[in-house]
């Protein structure tokens, strides 16, 4: 196996991946990238998984709470509705 940084992959030929194969995914765990090798040329790579972002909920898709609304006695929503529109200045 050869020393890797960060973005050299580390070369292996089929035969040390078979043998050693939990270590490789361990090495991929970390963050590093092994590329296998088969009669010295490059067959695979197993690369780090990418952290996916949550799917983001449009927010007409969002859930939304009811209103609590106290309606004062003897009134309705209509009702308020109309005095607040009467009572309106423009």
């Amino acid at each position: 196996m050869q020393p890797s940084s960060t973005h050299t992959p580390i070369s292996v030929p089929l035969s040390e991946f078979r043998a050693n194969t939990a270590a490789m995914i361990d090495l991929v765990e970390k963050g590093k990238t092994v590329r296998i090798l088969r009669h010295g040329k490059p067959v695979a790579e197993l690369v780090p998984m990418r952290v996916q972002e949550p799917l983001k909920i449009p927010r007409w898709k969002m859930p939304i709470e009811p209103l609590n609304i106290q309606w004062p006695e003897g009134m309705s929503g209509a009702k308020m509705i109309i005095e607040e529109r009467d009572n309106a200045r423009f």
